[in-house]
């Protein structure tokens, strides 16, 4: 009988773990598993005492439930260490822990009177939660047969809390993204969106600290980004020097357990930044808060980062924006003015910033200055001088050297291929980001087309000007009413008196007997494109175009200052070194004429003009300029109307010797002419010519063989200088007619 009632008990009590086993597996939070676990233990035992010690870390909080205590006493947490291992093993009974006096949840037991208890690890194969503790005020006989039961039942409560835990994380994580869903939109500021995410970790977590940490590459740290949720002791900044570690900055990197927790937040395998808590109000963190702030992580990386981009993207869209209204200005600036100055002014509050233009000659021709002073300034083009003509090549921009207290970037102006100007701000090197070089593109195509628009009106009045110079230095003038308006379209006053100037450029190279023609006519025609650029800039008075292969320059005669030669002088030197500035093998050569009066002067002058071009680039002397008033014989030789007799009196003294100098390739002709100026005087004449005197006596043998007379003779002496003067005076084209 007895028997039976032990059997009927132990039946009892199965029946009464199984259901309650069952049951606890529905509950969807981890108290809620445990008040029933205690409110059916109390109901069906009789217990007066239930406590639920339950593990945190490296202690253990008991929870106490008894008598009229409804939801229990928390006390303090205990340390692992300081109670009895063999509690959290297996199923314990009063009896087994009798004499133990060092356990302080034994202790515990004691004080609140309980005399007959036994004890159940909840626990599993994966988990360790604790325990739970049975007490009863009165004397009751434990069956050593539920043992078993009991501790099946520990696994089974282990395994309920476990689903309960999971249920209540996924439950926290559903509330997480319903949260995050209700709280965050792409229009929000990023500050506020931090705030809300670690206000989120901290009350979530129970810390009394949270804040987020955002990776900087630009100096390799994590820098605090406000604002935070309560008071964070974390630096505002955490140099990672050159350990890329982030654990060793922050120690409790994903480790629950510790009085601080950190979780990296990572978008495609890079770690942007961290949230992190601190001080937890109650214990210490936990693994449950290591999931929440996980949670919070795997969804804040990537919705931190669309932040970040979709406002990267409307901040970029707002500045392109912005910068094509600043395009529209720029280009109602070319459609207003013919100049640069309304463009640099634009451009210069567009960036706030100091801005200059440079023709390609490196002359400013518009600037807007808000910081840099004159002696600035003038430091600056006198650099960019000296610098951008070695750079230019390379393409992209460069920064000007040598300049002190101030940075300054050149970009060149391209205009179909070639470079037309260029654009110096006052910026530094990490201020060029996208968007200003995006920003300075724009403009450079602005000053392009500005170019382009100053190239085409040049062109056109270029056009007009030849135009206008081949009705003016003609023989006979037609329409002289028409040559006075053009004249007014260049506010140039034709009645004036003006002095007249042929340009000759001589190519050595090009200028051979077998030389392409078209190609020298390209290369001259190229470099008087460039030369008369440079003359429009150094003197804007100066009239200047083409007649055929001759180049005229009428300049108002005011401007030699009763000085002509040292005027015309200063000029050629300007002109050769703009020529080797080009980098051209060439030689110029300026025929000067005489100053106008009258409307009808100007074709007279001009002819002077070319007959002393004529002269001098037959001369034998090197002379590269000449006034046709101090060409002595020739101002007189000039005035001859019968050329037909010129030609044949050229002929008679020089014929023979022109054709054999063709023939042979032996220039007998200078020979001649150096002999004659050297009146005779053989050992002279060779060193000028370069050759034995030996030689020379040969060459002098040779053309009396041919001419029929001695040169010691000064009567043929002075046919021979004449002859020489009138060949020189007519130029090439009457040589070529004597050849037969």
């Amino acid at each position: 009988m007895e028997l039976s009632k032990r059997q009927k008990l132990m039946k009892k009590i199965e029946s009464h773990l199984r259901t309650t086993a069952r049951k606890l597996v529905k509950f969807d939070t981890e108290g809620e598993a445990l008040q029933y676990l205690v409110n059916s233990f109390r109901a069906e035992l009789e217990c007066d005492l239930i406590a639920i010690v339950l593990k945190e870390g490296n202690d253990v909080v008991p929870t106490l439930y008894q008598g009229d205590f409804l939801y229990g006493t928390t006390y303090p947490p205990i340390e692992i260490a300081s109670c009895s291992p063999r509690l959290f093993e297996g199923s314990v009974t009063f009896q087994e822990m009798e004499g133990n006096d060092t356990c302080p949840l034994i202790d515990l037991l004691r004080r609140n009177d309980i005399t007959t208890w036994f004890s159940v690890p909840i626990k599993d194969e994966e988990s360790e939660y604790g325990i739970c503790m049975i007490g009863f005020q009165r004397h009751v006989s434990l069956l050593a047969e539920a043992k078993q039961l009991f501790d099946d039942f520990g696994e089974d409560v282990a395994l309920a809390i476990t689903v309960a835990k999971k249920k209540e994380i996924q439950r926290r994580k559903m509330v997480g993204v319903e949260w995050i869903a209700q709280h965050f939109s792409l229009d929000m500021p990023i500050e506020q969106f931090v705030e809300k995410i670690v206000e989120r970790a901290g009350k979530g977590t129970n810390a009394a600290g949270a804040c987020m940490y955002l990776y900087r590459e630009e100096d390799n740290s994590f820098v605090f980004h406000p604002p935070s949720y309560g008071r964070v002791n974390s630096p505002n900044q955490i140099m990672m020097k050159n350990n890329y570690r982030v654990s060793d900055y922050f120690p409790f990197l994903e480790k629950p357990g510790g009085d601080q927790l950190t979780v990296p937040l990572v978008v495609n395998f890079k770690t942007i930044g961290v949230l992190h808590v601190e001080r937890k109000n109650e214990g210490r963190f936990t693994k449950e808060d290591l999931e929440i702030l996980d949670m919070l992580a795997n969804y804040v990386a990537v919705m931190l980062e669309n932040v970040r981009l979709y406002q990267q993207e409307r901040d970029h869209t707002h500045r392109l924006r912005f910068l094509l209204q600043y395009q529209q200005t720029l280009m109602k600036e070319t459609i207003r003015n013919e100049d640069f100055h309304g463009i640099i002014k634009t451009l210069s509050k567009m960036f706030a910033k100091d801005v200059i233009l440079f023709d390609r000659f490196m002359r400013p021709i518009a600037y807007e200055l808000r910081r840099l002073n004159e002696q600035q300034f003038r430091e600056i083009a006198k650099q960019a001088s000296r610098q951008v003509p070695r750079q230019s090549s390379m393409g992209g921009y460069f920064q000007l050297d040598c300049l002190l207290d101030v940075s300054v970037v050149v970009w060149p102006i391209n205009s179909g291929g070639d470079v037309v100007g260029y654009l110096a701000i006052e910026a530094y090197p990490q201020e060029i980001d996208e968007f200003f070089c995006l920003s300075v593109e724009l403009a450079l195509n602005i000053f392009s087309i500005q170019f382009i628009k100053q190239k085409l009106v040049f062109d056109t009045k270029e056009q007009l000007k030849d135009s206008f110079l081949h009705k003016l230095l003609t023989a006979e003038i037609q329409d002289e009413e028409s040559i006075i308006q053009y004249a007014n379209v260049f506010q140039w006053n034709i009645f004036d008196e003006h002095r007249i100037v042929v340009l000759h450029l001589q190519f050595p190279a090009l200028e051979q007997e077998h030389a392409d023609l078209l190609k020298l006519n390209v290369e001259r025609s190229a470099l008087w494109d460039q030369l008369k650029v440079r003359i429009a800039i150094e003197d804007p008075a100066v009239l200047y175009g083409a007649i055929e292969d001759k180049y005229i320059l009428i300049v108002p005669a005011s401007k030699e200052k009763k000085q002509p030669a040292k005027y015309w002088n200063e000029w050629h030197q300007r002109i050769n070194g703009w020529i080797e500035a080009e980098g051209v093998s060439c030689r110029a050569f300026f025929g000067i004429g005489g100053i106008t009066k009258s409307i009808s002067d100007y074709y007279f002058c001009y002819q002077q003009a070319v007959q002393a071009l004529q002269v001098i680039v037959h001369d034998f002397q090197g002379t590269s300029l000449a006034f046709f008033d101090e060409l002595g014989a020739y101002t007189v030789l000039h005035h001859l109307k019968e050329i037909s007799a010129a030609k044949l009196f050229v002929e008679k003294y020089l014929g023979p010797v022109i054709r054999y100098s063709s023939e042979r390739h032996v220039d007998l002709l200078q020979t001649i002419r150096v002999f004659l100026h050297c009146n005779g005087n053989l050992t002279e004449a060779a060193e000028k010519l370069y050759i034995h005197r030996s030689t020379l006596q040969y060459r002098l043998e040779k053309i009396e063989e041919m001419l029929g007379f001695s040169l010691n003779e000064s009567e043929q002496r002075f046919n021979l200088m004449m002859a020489l003067k009138l060949y020189d005076l007519y130029g090439l084209d009457s040589a070529k007619m004597m050849k037969r």
